[in-house]
Order: C-alpha cells, then sequence, then structure tokens
C-alpha cells in the first residue's frame, strides 16, 4: 500500500502567508480601534465613520483569505497581494509628512509591505503558486 503524497509547502511560502496574516491582524487592530472611537468618540460625519470602519473590515477579511490561499498555492493571490501592498507602501509614504506626520507608522507599513513584494516574486513562491499545467495547456 502507498502513501498519499503531501506536498510540502515551501519555507518561504509559509513566510509570505504569516506576513499577510500579520498585515490582516494589524488591520482587524485598527478596525477594533476605528469602531471604539466611533463609539466613544463625535465624529464629524458619522457616514464617513462608518464607511471607513466597513472598508477597514473589508481589506481585514480579504487579507486573510489571501493569507489562507496563499498557504494553499493559489496562483490568483499573487495580483491581489501586490496590489494591496503597492497600497500599503503609499500609505506608508504619505507617513512621513503632512499634517500628521507619522514616520514610526510609516516604516511599520512600508517594511512589511516590501518584504512580501520580494517573497512575492521569489521563485519558490512562484513554483508554489503556479497554475497547474494541464494536458489542454501541452498541446
Amino acid at each position: 500500500m502507498s502513501e498519499p503524497k503531501v506536498r510540502r509547502r515551501p519555507a518561504l511560502l509559509i513566510l509570505l502567508a504569516a506576513l499577510i496574516y500579520l498585515e490582516a491582524t494589524a488591520l482587524g487592530v485598527a478596525s477594533v480601534v476605528l469602531l471604539l472611537d466611533l463609539l466613544t468618540q463625535r465624529p464629524d460625519s458619522y457616514a464617513s465613520g462608518v464607511a471607513i470602519l466597513v472598508l477597514t473590515i473589508l481589506a481585514t477579511v480579504w487579507l486573510a483569505v489571501m493569507a489562507t490561499h496563499a498557504l494553499l498555492g493559489r496562483p490568483w493571490i499573487r495580483g491581489g497581494a501586490v496590489t494591496w501592498q503597492v497600497l500599503q507602501i503609499a500609505i506608508g509614504i504619505g507617513s512621513f509628512g503632512g499634517l500628521f506626520s507619522r514616520p514610526d507608522i510609516g516604516w511599520l507599513l512600508i517594511i512589511p509591505a516590501v518584504l512580501v513584494l520580494v517573497l512575492l516574486f521569489t521563485p519558490t513562491v512562484i513554483r508554489a503558486t503556479k497554475r497547474p499545467e494541464s494536458a489542454a495547456d501541452e498541446t
């Protein structure tokens, strides 16, 4: 009797998923803070506050879904992850200047985003998230 083949996940793929889960967790914390702020403070616009809260919760769920599917080796996560990391880098860069300058937050956003981008383009992760070739593709 032969044992079923279990596909091992590459370490870099696990690291990629862990970083995306970490980003999802941070966004989840931000969602809780936004909710508490909405409940305890008087915003200029409740509609805007609720909209930002809903978008933050949706982004949290989306990141968690991407991390889970990264572990499963789904090819579609690469595009979504690249898009999110570019947005996160843009927000991080915006944290360095302006009225509410917070370089510490900027670096906390930029460093993991760059790491995820680097991991997404490593040969190991690309192979692990590559579409399986079918017989139709070979013709």
